[in-house]
């Protein structure tokens, strides 16, 4: 990561971010898009509107970015400086010696990106608060869980449960391939 001013400031509220309490991310955004909110009195097809997917994508790229470029900028951090400067020396531009590196942090960027999509994929409390938990319109699995379970339905809750875990399960083993890792390994 590049030294400038500010660089710790930026390290520390991005490890600060990696711990928001995603049903305060939720508020943040719903108090944010409300009408008496400063972006709700704008109404631009820009600016999403509560109580649709738009703001609920909104609540959870606030929840999963800072632990994707947290874990990433770790992962980057770790690669050997001396890299970067053997790729550089061979005369590779700004643009190729970053691709190198982030190649090199593969796994930490893999894993990134599965922490992150854990983040929101499991995520109740935002998503609830920003799309209403509305069917057909705004219901989530974790939403409709919830729902289910609080109706006393515990056996779609169940059923759902166990789609949400296959559907975590196969996308794992999307991104383990995508990483050039087998189960062997």
């Amino acid at each position: 990561m590049s030294r400038f001013i500010g660089r710790r400031l930026l390290i520390a509220l991005l490890y600060t971010g990696m711990g928001f309490p995603p049903v305060v991310v939720g508020l943040f955004v719903y108090l944010m898009l409300s009408r008496s909110g400063p972006l709700g009195r704008l109404h631009s097809p820009l600016i999403p509107a509560l109580f649709t997917p738009s703001a609920m994508i909104v609540a959870q790229i606030i929840i999963s970015f800072p632990l994707i470029a947290g874990v990433t900028m770790a992962a980057v951090m770790g690669v050997d400086r001396q890299l970067r400067l053997q790729v550089q020396s061979l005369g590779a531009t700004r643009w190729q010696t970053t691709l190198t590196v982030l190649q090199e942090a593969r796994t930490g960027v893999v894993v990134s990106l599965i922490a992150g999509f854990g983040s929101i994929i499991s995520e109740v409390g935002a998503v609830m608060l920003v799309g209403g938990n509305i069917e057909h319109h705004t219901r989530v699995l974790t939403t409709a869980i919830v729902l289910e379970t609080n109706k006393g339905n515990f056996d779609l809750a169940m059923a759902l449960g166990m789609i949400l875990l296959g559907l975590s399960f196969v996308t794992n083993v999307v991104m383990l391939r995508l990483q050039g890792k087998s189960f062997d390994e």
